[in-house]
């Protein structure tokens, strides 16, 4: 048992119990969360495939809490110019606990 689904512009493969981190969503830790954009659900050896979405199909999971990915350094600089600029970014995530597909 499986389902693809589609959140923050990614697509996603799930199954029972998994630990998926998705781009950070306006949930509180410990809340449950729905996904309606599934694109494959498969389930006891029968695939549903959307056109674009399964219609009826929902991924239910639990909202484990939000965290920041680690920083990615961003360096740019123009060589005999003297030129030199460094900063840094952090993405924002959720972490979520697929419970029923």
């Amino acid at each position: 048992m499986y389902a693809i689904i589609e959140t923050g512009g990614k697509q996603y493969k799930v199954a029972e119990g998994d630990i998926i981190t998705v781009e950070k969503l306006n949930v509180e830790a410990g809340q449950e969360y729905t996904f309606d954009k599934v694109i494959v659900l498969a389930k006891d050896g029968n695939v549903a495939v959307g056109a674009p979405y399964v219609e009826g199909a929902a991924v239910k999971a639990n909202v484990i809490g939000d965290g920041k990915a680690k920083k990615v350094v961003i360096y740019k600089y123009k060589p005999k110019k003297g030129f030199h600029k460094k900063k840094g970014h952090r993405q924002p995530f959720t972490k979520l606990q697929i419970t029923a597909l």
